[in-house]
């Protein structure tokens, strides 16, 4: 079984991946203690490393065959100051990349925002993997969606791969599935049995399905109606966000429409009538 090392790991989503095709994830790396149990449950035979990046020396981390992670997104995503390498976050990727160079596995794997691809942030992403180039790696990208493998909902994300030259290959990804889950298959069969969350969004005894409670005690973004936020039945859900204040809409929600050239959309009228709140 090959062994993996993992960094910015949080509650282990991609290393839960490689661990499905096979990979033996014997080590990882996450930063945020608010995220270490969750880790831990997820993943109890793994050593977790709780220091920031910055302070790994290379020869601390296990021997391996491959290491992956996804450097934090926020100084590439389109949403956030798009500060790129200039922000202290984004220079994270840096130290990434430091380590896979003096580790040299048999690949690599770094996850993140298609912004990563935006023009501003090529010359960056260009100084970021020239390291590895420079010392034989074959390096290649791709913007994925998870809708295309088995996820209900649009997610892209950009999967850069990297290979020793003596391997004599790229990454190729495989061929996106014939049928894309929808929100129906998803969830259709939950309709009806959620409940409220406590409070400020707090844990709800009552629930009989784990995490199906809907929020309450929050106020949603300033900027919720700057974009669509509905999805019929019939399609995946919009990407689902980390913070409940940007959460899609329920399926059973009326369709927005678009009201100007601002892209800022309203609730088609006259379609549904129930209490939006519950559905937010």
């Amino acid at each position: 079984m090959l062994k993996v090392v993992s960094f910015f790991s949080g509650a282990g989503g991609l290393d839960l991946g490689f661990k499905k095709a096979g990979f033996n994830i014997i080590w990882a790396n996450e930063y945020d203690p608010s995220i270490h149990p969750t880790f831990e449950r997820n993943f109890p035979d793994t050593e977790l490393d709780t220091r920031s990046i910055v302070d790994i020396d290379p020869e601390e981390v296990p021997d391996c065959d491959g290491i992956i992670g996804g450097p934090p997104c926020q100084s590439w995503s389109v949403a956030g100051a798009r500060r790129g390498i200039e922000d202290s976050r984004g220079q994270l990727f840096v130290n990434y990349v430091n380590i896979i160079k003096e580790k040299r596995p048999n690949f690599f794997l770094a996850e993140n925002v298609p912004g990563l691809l935006n023009r501003r942030n090529l010359e960056s992403m260009n100084n970021i993997f020239s390291p590895l180039t420079d010392i034989g790696y074959n390096v290649s990208f791709k913007l994925l969606d998870a809708n295309d493998y088995g996820v209900p909902q649009n997610r892209k994300r950009v999967i850069v791969v990297g290979y020793p030259e003596d391997f004599a290959k790229f990454f190729i990804p495989p061929e996106p599935d014939e049928i894309k889950p929808t929100l129906e298959d998803a969830i259709k069969h939950l309709e009806g049995k959620e409940v409220p969350a406590k409070g400020k969004d707090h844990h709800n005894p009552e629930v009989k399905i784990p995490n199906h409670e809907y929020m309450k005690g929050r106020k949603f973004s300033s900027h919720y109606m700057s974009r669509n936020r509905v999805r019929s039945w019939n399609k995946p859900s919009y990407t689902i966000q980390a913070g409940g204040r940007h959460a899609p809409c329920h399926p059973q929600a009326p369709l927005m429409l678009k009201t100007n050239e601002k892209d800022v959309f309203k609730f088609k009228e006259g379609q549904i009538n129930y209490d939006v709140s519950r559905y937010l």
